[in-house]
């Protein structure tokens, strides 16, 4: 089961930081969303051994579900 190293971060510090383990990449996105105390505006850098790690910005729930936008595209 891969192992996701993240990092939550707010604007000016990182908030929390930790691993979780999970079956899928939307999982482990899932299980931060769930434990981590998340604000608008919100940055989550998240990866795993071996690769650089991708960059999200949260932001904020629609339809029910937390809207994750990767860093470098513009919202819709």
């Amino acid at each position: 089961m891969p192992r996701f190293k993240f990092a939550v971060s707010g604007p000016e510090e990182v908030r929390e930081a930790g691993i979780v383990q999970s079956e899928s990449f939307a999982e482990a996105l899932s299980a931060i969303g769930e434990q981590s105390a998340l604000t608008e505006g919100d940055t989550l850098e998240i990866g795993v051994p071996g690769f650089p790690p991708a960059k999200y910005f949260y932001r904020g729930m629609v339809r029910g579900r937390r809207n994750w936008q990767p860093a470098g595209q513009l919202a819709a």
